[in-house]
């Protein structure tokens, strides 16, 4: 009996410090995964919104563009896609040399589009 109670108390001190390394470790790896998070890489905005409200028709080139405008003052560079969706608004209303600047400045920034700024560009006649 009494040896029992022994293996008891043992095996309840044995618990109290599994439960104890268990919470440290959770603590720990807690804090560890929370300094793994990396800061967006772009200047993402209204864009996002803005591509989706031009897909559903929800608003007209006039107000992205304006939206989209406030994005280019971030500290952050835009993202991939940028310049081409503003030069699309600005060839939908009618601004021609806005809209190759912003295909031209895409093509500059992201190399790997050119192909596709070159068609649009020779879509527009430049």
């Amino acid at each position: 009996m009494i040896q029992a109670r022994g293996i008891r108390r043992l095996r309840i001190k044995i618990m109290k410090i599994n439960i104890a390394g268990f919470i440290l470790f959770l603590l720990t790896a807690g804090f560890c995964l929370a300094g793994c998070g990396t800061p967006p890489l772009y200047n993402w905005g209204d864009f996002q919104l803005m591509i989706y409200k031009n897909l559903k028709n929800e608003t007209g080139a006039e107000p992205q563009i304006s939206a989209l405008e406030k994005n280019l003052s971030g500290d952050k560079p835009v993202p991939p896609g940028f310049y081409a969706h503003l030069g699309m608004l600005y060839a939908e209303t009618g601004d021609l040399a806005r809209a190759v600047e912003c295909f031209n400045e895409e093509k500059t920034r992201f190399p790997e589009s050119a192909v596709f700024m070159d068609r649009l560009l020779s879509r527009i006649g430049n």
